[in-house]
This record gives C-alpha cells, structure tokens and sequence, in this order.
C-alpha cells in the first residue's frame, strides 16, 4: 500500500471519530460547565453559600459523564453508519458498555454505536425484497429490538471489559509518561498532526476520553489543553507578523485574532505549509506548554472547543495560574524559535496563497474529495487575470489570443480584473499568487498558476491540449477581442517617450521614474503615480521575459488625461519579482482612458512577442532602433 492510500486511510478514520464527537460538543462544555462551577465548589468548603453545591454535583456530573455523553457518542456513531435506525441501535449497543464497566466508556461508545449501526445495516440489505406487505413495521420493530438487545448483551460481556482493559493500559503508559516527565513528547505527534487534520483522531479518541476519566477523579484534566493550546500558533503568527515578508506578513495579525480570540487553528496551518521547517517551532511551543502544565499541575475541567483563550479560561477553574503560563510559555517559545527558522530560511518560491491552496487540497483530501478531470473539449472562455485586469494579465491575454488564433480554435480569450470573474469562465490564468483568490469568484472554472504571463511555452502547452481535445478546426470567435487600427493610433510614439541606460536600485524608484514621465508627457496627473505604486503593492506587475509594466489602480483612471506608455530601459535591471531571477530590463508604464489599455498591450504583445526583439530593446543605446522595433 503507497504512503498516500495510508494517509488517507488514516485521515477517514479520524474524520470518522471526530463526527462522533464533534456534534456533541455542546454537551461536554455543559458538563465541563457544571464540572467547573459546583464540582469545585463542593470540594472547597470555603466557597460555601447558599447553594447547594454538592447535591447539584453528585446529581448532575455523574449521570452525564457516565449515561448521557457516552450514548450521544454511541448514537451519533450509529447514526453515521444506517441513519435514524442505526442512530438507536447504535445507542442500545451503547449502553451495554456502559453499564458493564465502571469508567466512562467513550472509547467504547466510539466502538458500540457504529457496531450497532453496521449490524442493523447488513441485517436490512439481507431481509430486503423478503419482507411481505403489510409487515415492514413489525419486522422492522422487533429485529431492531432484537438485535438490539444481543449487541448490549456482548457489549457487556466483551467490548466493556476489553476497552476497559485498553482504557487501563493507556491511562499506565500515560501516567508513565507523566511520572517521568515525558508527557510534553506527545507534541511530537500532536503538532504536525494538526496541519495533517488528523488532530481530532487524537484529540477526541484519546485525550477526551482520557480527560474525562481523569476529571471524574480529580476535577481537572492536563489532556484537555495538549491540543487545544493556542500559544505554539500565536507564537509562529506573531513570528511571521514581525519578521515575516510579503503576503505572509500583511495576513498574520488578522490570522492571529482568528486563532487565538476566535479558536480556528486551522488558520496557522497555511504559514506552516508555507515552511515546512517550522513544524519545529510549534513542537517545541506545545512541549513548552505541556510541561508547564505539568510542572503547576494545571488542566482542564473539560474540552475547550474551539480552541478559543475563552474557551481554554472558562474551563480552566482551578488552574488560572498554570493554564495562563502555559500559554504564555507556548507562544514564547514558538515565537522564539519561528523567529530563528525565518530569518535562517532561504527565500521560498512558495507563496502564502500557494501554501492554502495545498491546504485546501489536503483539506479535501481528509474529507474524501477529489478533483475531477477537466473536459477540455467544453471550453469556450478563456480569461486571463490579475487584481486589476489591465497591463498584466491583458499582455498574456495578447500572448495567448495569438495563439489560439493560429490554431484556429472557436474560444474566446479575453482579460479582467478578478473580481469581475463571470461564472461562464471555463478556465481563469493566474499568477500564483492570485490563485486562490480567482477560486473564490470562478470555483467552477480550471484554475492554472504561472509565474511569468508571457509564458510562451505554458501558453503553447495550453493550446496543444485544447487542440488534441478537440481534434477539429474550429471557426474562431473574436468579437470580444480587442480590434486596432494602424490607421487611428492611440497615441503619438516619440523620442519624449523613451528613456534608455538608466540605472536605479529599487523598483520603487523606477515605478516613480516611469510615472513622473507620463506626467511630463501630459498623459496623466500627479496623483496617478502613487496609484502605480499601490498596485504594485497588490501583486507584482513583473511579466517575466525581462518585462514589467506598472499601470495605476482601476480607480485611478479618472487621473488618466490622455493614453499613452513610457519606454525605460535598465540594462542591469530592477528586482521586481519575488524571487531574485525576477529583474526587469524593461519598464513600460502604462496610462489608457478607459478600455484603451487593451489595445495599448494588443500592440505591446505583437512588438515584444518575438525574444530576439526583446534582446535588441534591452541592449540598445539608439531612440530611433526602439521606436521602429515597438512600430
């Protein structure tokens, strides 16, 4: 079997244990609830009053832990397994290991019920087509209570005492792990699996049931905070929102609220996949935790879901003092060693937005969805996107337009901002990181990231499987194309807009040389140039091939007097790009009236598709060689 059919298969079974319990949470925060107000109470014979602690305790807390969270749990099994019919025997079968053993049987209730349901399923598919009419009740009924009453009895007699056996040999390694100071290792396995979201596996199938039998015992459990603790997340999210970069840094204060205030842990697992290395800094921040609590002695009077500070407070009753350092303790550390991780990293191709899109894919993978395969034969909407819908993504449009073209390929290509995705999109272009936001306006549509939007080589690919899918010539359809006219140019080319040899260090300088060019040309007003730098903060305008093309903002048009470009040239080129291989030679700002800016990148494209012309222009020292090379 390959490591991935394992994974999977180990995922489905902690999904399947996590809906068993996660439905009934409600139910254990009311009895963590009442735990952690009168259990307490009625320990402490200062708290007295007039309320009888006590007699609440011992009536309420025993019941429940004991009868009413374990038959929810058998039942909701049973339920998963055959419905409402299950759902009832999986709740008789339940009861059976209840009663025969004397410590809270969830872990067997996570056995009876879906036993129960399994039983009852099997016996309907044999008896079906066999029943004569008028006597499904009956049969229905009476085989229910049948049924029923054997799977308690060898619940009684089997299951119970062999969970309780297990239960036993657990709580004997754990206390092992304890007596010597080993519990905090559990982080070893507990952290990655929560970017593995095999956490709930653990989390409720052992340390819930392991919580409650040692809350039934001693008002407060230390397994109830070894997963739910949000100090090794808020120590890596503060890492990133300090010493972070890029997209990364500008999300990890609004991630860090979610987690910590709101208990969506899910929220870090992104900025770990984003650096794998520091799955480390979150071991070590819930060893750090751990240990803490062992050292005060701390817990929890019952599950704290979601894993909110609120929820881990108000169930810490007893323990403020050692829950609260175990926190700070957790953060620290995982602040400390992301901080170390980072800042030793080597810059990563990866992007925040590629990591959620793996993310989401093993999200999907855990909940048993698949991709299915694109029929390639249905496409007749291409659109190519970026954030604004102009320079960038209009000169792959250009690129791409071309080439479907040639093919003679009845789809229509076309480029527009992301928000304004239609649904009828068969396949959106992206740069990466620009993915996963396109999924949210078009998630029907086959997503493709690139780098570079003049990818000739993506682009060529793309056509060459559209046109084995659709194996015919097609009549092309170009009424949303962009036409031009050689005949009324948009704008005047002349020396005044070239500018070559130029040097500078930073694309930010560049992005203002380029502006304040357009507002010496008269093409734009002062205030168009810092919209050019608020785009580029958006996502790149690096085209790739040596090229970039900063324009301003969709809402900057009403700054545009006239549409035109500046050609400049930097022969030792600007780092725009993420990455260090991404350097521009060519800076072409953009300003266009309107919808002019498609046909200013139509003419662009056909100029700068050909790499020899594109090797001329960056190394030039002649105006009148760059005029007549972009025509």
């Amino acid at each position: 079997m390959s490591r991935s059919n394992i994974k999977v298969k180990v995922q489905n079974f902690g999904r399947f244990l996590s809906n068993m319990v996660m439905p009934n949470i409600g139910a254990f925060i009311a009895w963590g609830l009442i735990t952690a107000i009168f259990l307490y109470n009625a320990r402490d014979p200062s708290a007295g009053g007039w309320f009888p602690n006590e007699r609440v305790s011992t009536s309420f807390i025993g019941p429940m832990i004991t009868y009413l969270l374990p038959l929810l749990i058998g039942y909701t099994g049973g339920k998963l397994m055959y419905n409402d019919r299950g759902a009832v025997i999986g709740a008789i079968t339940t009861i059976g290991v209840i009663v025969g053993s004397s410590i809270p049987m969830f872990l067997g209730a996570m056995i009876a019920g879906p036993l129960g349901g399994f039983m009852i399923k099997q016996f309907d598919r044999l008896i079906d087509g066999k029943v004569k009419s008028g006597f499904e009740m009956l049969v229905n009924n009476f085989s229910a209570g049948i049924l029923g009453m054997m799977l308690a009895l060898i619940a009684y007699f089997a299951i119970g005492p062999a969970v309780a056996w297990l239960t036993n040999i657990l709580i004997i390694a754990v206390q092992f792990m304890v007596d010597h100071g080993l519990l905090p290792l559990t982080s070893i396995l507990v952290e990655p699996a929560k970017v593995l979201f095999l956490n709930n596996a653990i989390n409720h199938g052992v340390f819930t049931s392991l919580g409650v039998t040692q809350v039934a015992e001693t008002g407060k459990s230390i397994f109830f905070l070894i997963e739910a603790n949000p100090g090794p997340g808020l120590g890596l999210l503060l890492a990133y929102m300090f010493f972070g970069k890029g997209a990364a840094k500008g999300s990890a204060s609004g991630a860090a609220i979610i987690h910590f205030f709101g208990g969506i842990h899910e929220i870090y697992f992104p900025y770990v996949l984003m650096n794998p290395r520091l799955i480390i800094a979150v071991i070590m921040g819930g060893m750090t935790g751990i240990f803490t609590l062992t050292v005060f002695h701390a817990g929890l009077t019952a599950p704290a879901s979601p894993g909110s500070i609120f929820a881990v407070m108000s169930m810490a009753k007893g323990s403020y003092l050692g829950v609260t350092l175990s926190v700070m303790a957790a953060t620290a550390v995982s602040f400390v060693m992301s901080v170390i991780l980072l800042k030793t990293t080597k810059t990563s191709s990866k992007s925040l937005d590629d990591a959620k899109l793996s993310l989401s894919s093993m999200k999907d993978e855990a909940k048993g969805r698949k991709n299915e395969t694109f029929d390639l034969t249905k496409v007749k909407k291409i659109i190519v996107a970026c954030d604004a819908g102009m320079g960038s993504s209009a000169m792959g449009a250009g690129v791409l337009r071309k080439k479907i073209e040639n093919a003679n390929l009845a789809i229509n290509v076309s480029n527009l901002a992301i928000n304004d995705l239609p649904d009828d999109v068969d396949i959106v272009i992206t740069h990466q990181d620009l993915t996963h936001r396109a999924r949210q306006y078009a998630p029907n549509a086959w997503h493709i990231s690139l780098t570079n939007f003049l990818d000739s080589e993506l682009y060529s690919q793309l056509v060459d499987q559209l046109n084995h899918a659709l194996g015919i010539e097609q009549k092309i359809t170009t009424k949303n194309a962009p036409q031009t006219s050689d005949n009324s140019p948009l704008f005047q080319l002349t020396d005044k807009n070239i500018f070559l040899n130029l040097t500078t260090k930073t694309k930010e300088e560049a992005i203002r040389f380029a502006g304040q060019k357009l507002v010496e040309n008269g093409y734009v007003d002062p205030a168009y140039i810092e919209s050019m730098l608020e785009r580029e903060k958006l996502t790149s305008t690096y085209l790739g091939e040596f090229i970039a093309v900063p324009h301003g903002t969709i809402e900057s048009k009403n700054s545009v007097i006239n549409t035109g470009i500046v050609f400049c040239q930097y022969p030792s080129g600007v780092q725009f790009g993420d990455n260090k291989e991404d350097y521009a030679k060519i800076v072409i700002g953009i300003a266009a009236r309107n919808n002019e800016h498609l046909d200013v990148i139509a003419k662009l494209t056909n100029a700068l598709d050909n790499p020899n012309t594109i090797t001329k222009l960056t190394t030039t020292h002649s105006v009148k060689e760059v005029l007549a090379l972009l025509g």
